[in-house]
């Protein structure tokens, strides 16, 4: 009895050991979960050349997958991280005048936030609902720059139109906008 429950650990620690390997060996994205963006967030430098410009938000939305194949049938499976950069998103405070600015300037913010999470829950949603051949990675590339594309033409939009939160009538508009896709996203996702 001893025995087996010698040989049992080692398997145990066998199979930590080869699932920490795994993790350390996929150089893991620390992804992160909606969230409401603030101030703090914000810790990168001020660009020189950043003009009338008070803000900048850096996401990333990024796609790695493992795939699994038998017999012509592949079935992927996906890791699709949103990841916020605060080292690389700035606020210009000297350009802040009091506290209600800076609530409009995070406000605005906020939309390129929510705008790089809609492209995320876009892409779970596509790619993992598609039937995958043996040209899967041309499929799901495909796929992830058609929806990148789309929401690069979305953000570019929300600042053309909003012109960089100056105008107020076009960011309440667009923040109505953007409230009811993630309300249609988080919809999808509770009935799936």
């Amino acid at each position: 009895m001893q025995n087996y429950l010698t040989l049992m650990m080692l398997k145990y620690v066998k199979l930590i050991c080869v699932f920490v390997l795994f993790i350390l060996s996929t150089g893991a994205v620390k992804a992160q979960g909606y969230r409401q963006l603030t101030a703090d967030d914000f810790t990168g430098q001020v660009p020189a050349g950043s003009g009338f410009y008070v803000a900048h938000t850096s996401c990333n939305v990024t796609m790695r997958y493992n795939v699994q194949s038998y017999r012509s049938n592949y079935r992927l499976t996906f890791y699709i991280p949103l990841v916020f950069n605060p080292e690389r998103s700035w606020i210009n405070r000297k350009m802040i005048r009091n506290d209600e600015m800076m609530d409009e300037v995070l406000h605005h913010e906020q939309g390129h936030y929510v705008i790089a999470f809609l492209m995320q829950q876009e892409l779970i949603r596509e790619l993992n609902a598609f039937h995958y051949t043996g040209d899967y990675q041309r499929q799901a590339n495909n796929i992830f720059n058609r929806i990148d594309e789309k929401y690069r033409r979305m953000n570019a939009a929300y600042d053309s139109e909003t012109m960089h939160m100056q105008d107020r009538k076009q960011q309440a508009n667009w923040t109505a906008y953007l409230d009811r896709q993630l309300q249609e996203s988080n919809r999808l996702v509770m009935n799936n």
